[in-house]
């Protein structure tokens, strides 16, 4: 029987084991006529010793029935197989042969030289690679085991791959305690759900006496035995993690900075609020009683005189409450009375002087604020009254003030055209801005959105923890 298939395949007489026909690959393989293949013995022709072969069939003989030509080939039907050898007993004619198939020498060489540029190119991509490659497991007692590491183990952790494959415990030594115990909870959450591990920390480098910052990413996989393996890249990360950090420490001087100014801003308005009420307010006084001396003076019949002095008197009058509304803009005595009041009163003044009907409500009659809770409120409630009065066209204003035992809680709602979000990102956005940097300043929250019909919902909250 000559079969040209690129297995291996013999017919064998089952009685005397010998070797009746092969197919073309068998004699390809040997380099012989498939009629000279008696001088090999069935390990070497097979793989498998004659002894072991027998008693396979033997054992067949007493479990399962024989194949005969024409039916389908089962599991059952063969006597012997491994991954690369199986073995069918057939009848013939009364006659027991086997059929024994095997992995062509052709194919095996191609696989192996498949394998071969597999792993050439694996090790060409993980040699080009800056992060360093790495599979681990953990070992019976739960520790870390790893199984591969690139040769950028050194660059990264100071290490030779095989140091660190020996001592795998190096390690989780190597990592700082107050991170090491963010990579155990991470990678059990990893192996408990079989999500992606992606963790973050800091290592000591002895060899360097330096500290970095590294990311560990890796993916985990079931393997036969049932062990979870992960397969992944560490990745110095240190130069982004300084660069972030100078990043944060910049905003962190710009908002020192901001406060200072909106500090110094608050002064200036109050040294001027007091200066228009302390100065220009008595100087308006002493005018004001200076024409009112003068108008007494003036003869009855003197009509035209007394006519322009009335007309001074008028002038003094809204001189007076100018500089009055003015200076409580920039020094809010209100807020003398308490931030409720002042809110209060900050909306019946807009309502006053806009003409758009506006609601307050509070869930407390008084609250206890720092001086610079008090400000910030007072001062974000204006900025918020003077948008809506400029551009939200709203006929309906709702402040609310709140408080419970974890923040304070502005929120001031209009139902005019609302905001867009392109409004936001405006570079000349300072108002919105300052809102922000207020808040930012104390550790509070800003939200400005459209709100659900229409307008603009902006909320403002303060953690209480600052309260006094």
């Amino acid at each position: 029987m000559t079969l040209d298939v690129s297995d291996e395949v013999f017919l064998i007489d089952a009685l005397s084991m010998q070797v009746i026909s092969a197919n073309k690959s068998v004699a390809e393989h040997f380099v012989c006529d498939v009629d000279k293949l008696d001088i090999y013995d069935l390990k070497t022709l097979l793989g498998i010793d004659q002894s072991v072969l027998i008693e396979y069939l033997n054992n067949h003989r007493q479990t399962a029935n024989l194949f005969t030509i024409g039916k389908k080939v089962g599991e059952q039907n063969y006597i012997y197989q491994d991954d690369r050898l199986k073995v069918l007993l057939v009848r013939i004619n009364q006659q027991d042969y086997l059929i024994a198939t095997k992995s062509s020498w052709a194919t095996k060489k191609a696989m192996l030289q498949a394998l071969d540029e597999s792993e050439s190119r694996f090790h060409a991509i993980v040699s080009n690679t800056p992060s360093l490659v790495f599979q681990f497991r953990f070992d019976e007692d739960g520790h870390i085991v790893f199984i591969f590491l690139s040769e950028a183990c050194k660059a990264l952790l100071g290490l030779m791959p095989e140091v660190l494959k020996k001592v795998p415990a190096m390690f989780s030594e190597m990592m700082l305690p107050e991170d090491r115990t963010s990579f155990e909870e991470s990678i059990t959450l990893s192996a408990s759900e079989l999500t992606v591990l992606n963790w973050e920390g800091r290592i000591w480098i002895d060899e360097w006496q330096d500290t970095k910052w590294i990311n560990l990413r890796s993916s985990p996989r079931i393997l036969n035995d049932g062990a979870i393996q992960w397969e992944g890249i560490m990745t110095n990360i240190t130069q982004s993690k300084n660069e972030k950090h100078e990043i944060e420490q910049s905003r962190q001087r710009l908002a020192e900075l901001s406060a200072h100014m909106e500090q110094i801003k608050e002064q200036e308005r109050q040294r001027i609020g007091r200066e228009i009420h302390d100065d220009l307010g008595g100087n308006l006084t002493a005018i004001k009683i200076g024409l009112s001396s003068i108008v007494k003076r003036i003869k009855p019949d003197q009509t035209e005189l007394l006519e322009k002095a009335k007309q001074l008197e008028g002038i003094v009058d809204n001189t007076f409450e100018a500089a009055h509304r003015i200076s409580g803009d920039l020094r809010p005595n209100i807020l003398e009375l308490g931030i409720v009041a002042a809110i209060e009163w900050q909306t019946k003044e807009f309502e006053k002087q806009i003409g758009v009907t506006s609601v307050f409500t509070s869930n407390q009659q008084e609250l206890s604020v720092t001086q610079d809770q008090a400000i910030t409120l007072f001062r974000i409630c204006q900025e918020a009254l003077f948008n809506i009065a400029k551009h939200a066209k709203a006929k309906l204003v709702k402040v609310a003030l709140t408080a419970d035992e974890r923040e304070i809680t502005l929120e001031v709602v209009d139902d005019g055209i609302g905001i867009e979000p392109s409004d936001m990102l405006k570079a000349n956005s300072y108002g919105l801005r300052g809102m922000s940097e207020r808040l930012t300043l104390l550790n509070g929250s800003f939200n400005i959105q459209r709100a659900a019909k229409s307008g603009t919902r902006i909320v403002v909250k303060l953690p209480c923890e600052t309260v006094h």
